[in-house]
């Protein structure tokens, strides 16, 4: 019998991508959202998902429901005999949770002790985590690996992710038959090759790379660069540019590593590699042979000048590597860019 996986907020950019390789991994994903950041398609799936399913020619078992709402999750355990959840739900913008931190604390934090406890309830021990590098706050030293300091959040979104380790680790230290790896990711750009699937934002981007292509396919003027006086090479952000599939494939790994009885386990899912805003605007360009005007303004509060990861261990101990660079992290973006300019909605 393949293993059943609940995927939570398996509808967005990166939960998308892991139902597709947990798909043709053998798993059996299943997936549930409440269409926060989602756009629904037909047979009452998630557009997304509903693409998923015409890429693997396999149907994929959804259901609506938000994690805030214990009764639902209750009733979906009952149903399903689950090994092991994967955790995407919650909020998700930096600049957002700054203006509303009550409402990112309630769905991030009262979502992830439901779905918990929910866990907990039915005999489900095994979780594999999103989390981020925004965990780690400013960083002391470069490149960052799993030892350094946690905590120094700037933003409620990343204490929300900090938090919620928090969380997960000690009831993996107060009840030993749990098994948790919390996966910290760099910055997920790109699609899925076909084009089919791919981010897409609601209303403004808050990340770089979308808004660039927005900017290349014509459906934005340009890009503000925030800042251009940091102490790197060219003066803008440096940051770890990780392709979302590479990123999909290290959750599949973190689900064999569940199998070892692993207690908690943490590991940075990125390339090792810093790119700047303008390195980032250079590829783009090349990939889509379109020229991307921009225009530097001030920086941005909670912004760190560099950020990239030491992803060693991951190597080490799940056997996992991000295996695309940067020319294939844009051309795929580009692809998913150029065959879907308004994203998953017709208009």
């Amino acid at each position: 019998m393949a293993e059943k996986i609940l995927v939570t907020g398996g509808a967005g950019y990166i939960g998308s991508h892991c139902v597709l390789e947990l798909l043709q991994a053998g798993y059996v994903p299943v997936v549930i959202d409440n269409f926060h950041n989602a756009i629904r398609g037909s047979e009452e799936l998630p557009e997304s998902l509903r693409r998923v399913q015409d890429i693997v020619h396999q149907p994929v078992l959804f259901q609506e429901l938000d994690i805030t709402d214990e009764a639902a999750l209750q009733e979906l355990f009952r149903k399903h005999r689950f090994s092991a959840v994967m955790h995407f739900a919650g909020l998700k913008a930096v600049g957002e949770s700054v203006q509303k931190p009550l409402e990112y604390y309630r769905v991030n934090l009262t979502g992830t002790i439901r779905l918990l406890e929910t866990m907990k309830a039915h005999g489900v021990r095994n979780i594999v985590f999103s989390s981020s590098a925004t965990v780690y706050g400013d960083p002391k030293y470069l490149p960052l690996d799993e030892k350094h300091p946690v905590g120094g959040c700037t933003n409620p979104y990343g204490k929300s992710k900090f938090f919620i380790e928090e969380m997960i680790r000690d009831l993996c230290k107060a009840e030993k038959d749990w098994n948790a790896v919390l996966l910290r990711y760099f910055n997920p750009i790109g699609a899925h090759e076909s084009g089919m699937i791919g981010e897409d934002p609601q209303g403004i981007p808050n990340n770089l790379m979308p808004y660039v292509a927005q900017v290349a396919v014509g459906r934005r003027e340009f890009l503000s660069v925030f800042g251009n006086d940091y102490k790197t090479d060219d003066g803008t952000g440096v940051r770890d540019y990780i392709h979302v599939v590479d990123l999909a494939k290290g959750h599949i790994a973190a689900l064999k590593k569940l199998k070892e009885n692993c207690g908690c386990k943490v590991y940075n899912l990125g390339t090792g590699t810093g790119y700047s805003v303008l390195q980032m605007v250079r590829a783009m360009e090349k990939a889509s042979g379109r020229e991307i005007k921009y225009r530097i303004t001030a920086r941005r509060e909670g912004d760190v000048a560099s950020c990239y990861a030491d992803p060693a261990l991951a190597e080490r101990e799940l056997g996992w590597k991000a295996a695309f660079g940067l020319d294939k992290m844009c051309e795929d973006l580009w692809r998913w860019q150029l065959q879907n300019p308004t994203g998953f909605s017709k208009n």
